[in-house]
């Protein structure tokens, strides 16, 4: 995989990974509510934090209106609706199917190693798997991963959300059809974001979190959707959990988690963050290339330098790249800059 595709996946990967964390959406169903027992919002975001749904599979619709352009390994980032096949044992182990246009992106955690394969050029990289935390610890520590686990990450996000934010539960609803109560997280005065509200629909039975929309400051629809739109619970084929590399791949290691439990690609440190809530801000190094690196193909991604618009401060230039519900600088020294927040804090968070 050439440079600039490795730069492309990860902005890419940093904006899928924020709007994971920050909302999984799906648009609201039709259905008339159901009608389901009273429960304060305390009791409900507990019950979404300590549930154990058990083993599933389902598919997950992506729809969202970013602007960002299609990028290498993250098509599900670009504007327009896309979908993704989702396994999980239930334990820590979990396979996503992500098809594109030219081939499939396969990724997969046995619990002791995540797999992430390109059939396009039919590579697969390998890494030790995310370790299995609650997504309640208090000292930010990796919990579950969101490339193979997206409900279990929207159920950490809720668990950090819940901190500084108002919560409420407005209603119950019918969602891939399942009845859900509408989990509400508006932020607190004191925190600064570009986001109004998340919207949560729980599974009554389960506690799982089904569907979130995002909501950006002065606009009345979702700004991104991600969600179930069909789930099964049941034992899984426990095959689904486990990966080999077809004959012709060329396997690559990636280096082995970091103390925050996040790996990094090869030349690049570890994503740091800073802040926590509504107005974290995840600053991540881009690899430097090799000196005697073949001139990258013009073709693989777009030039991160040519998006968005120069932008400057104490921390050096860059670029600054903008969505409904979250901003970027890319610097001029090779480090990324995003979060659901104003360009100011991104500032902020550079010069720190």
């Amino acid at each position: 995989m050439s440079r600039r595709r490795r730069i492309g996946a990860g902005l890419g990967g940093i904006v899928v990974a924020g709007a994971v964390t920050l909302g999984v959406v799906l648009a609201p169903s039709a259905a008339a509510a159901p009608p389901l027992p009273p429960v304060s919002p305390e009791d409900l975001v507990t019950s979404v934090i300590t549930a154990k749904p058990g083993p599933l599979n389902g598919t997950v619709t992506v729809d969202n209106e970013l602007g960002l352009p299609a990028l290498p390994n993250a098509p599900q980032a670009a504007n327009g609706t896309s979908t993704a096949r989702v396994w999980s044992n239930g334990d820590g182990k979990g396979r996503v199917a992500l098809p594109s246009a030219d081939g499939e992106r396969t990724l997969v955690s046995d619990g002791t190693t995540r797999w992430s394969y390109d059939s396009t050029d039919r590579t697969v990289t390998k890494a030790p798997a995310r370790p299995a935390t609650p997504p309640s610890r208090p000292d930010g520590a990796a919990g579950p991963d969101p490339q193979t686990d997206p409900a279990g990450a929207a159920t950490a996000m809720i668990a950090d959300l819940r901190k500084t934010s108002t919560v409420s539960v407005e209603g119950t609803a019918e969602v891939a059809g399942r009845s859900a109560y509408q989990l509400v997280l508006t932020p607190l005065p004191t925190e600064r974001t570009l986001l109004r509200e998340v919207r949560v629909s729980v599974d009554a039975e389960k506690r799982l979190p089904l569907q979130l929309s995002v909501l950006a400051t002065g606009s009345p629809q979702p700004a991104l959707t991600i969600g179930f739109s069909d789930i099964t619970f049941g034992p899984q084929d426990q095959s689904l959990f486990a990966f080999t590399p077809p004959p012709g791949t060329t396997v690559k290691d990636a280096p082995a988690h970091g103390q925050d439990g996040q790996g990094a690609p090869a030349g690049a440190q570890a994503p740091r963050t800073v802040g926590d809530g509504w107005d974290r801000v995840v600053i991540a190094q881009r690899p430097a290339a090799a000196p005697n690196a073949p001139k990258p193909d013009q073709g693989d991604a777009p030039d991160l330098n040519a998006l968005g618009t120069p932008v400057s401060g104490p921390w050096g230039q860059g670029r600054l790249i903008t969505t409904a519900v979250a901003t970027a600088i890319v610097t001029s020294d090779g480090r990324i800059a995003a979060g659901a927040v104003p360009e100011q804090v991104l500032s902020e968070a550079l010069g720190r």
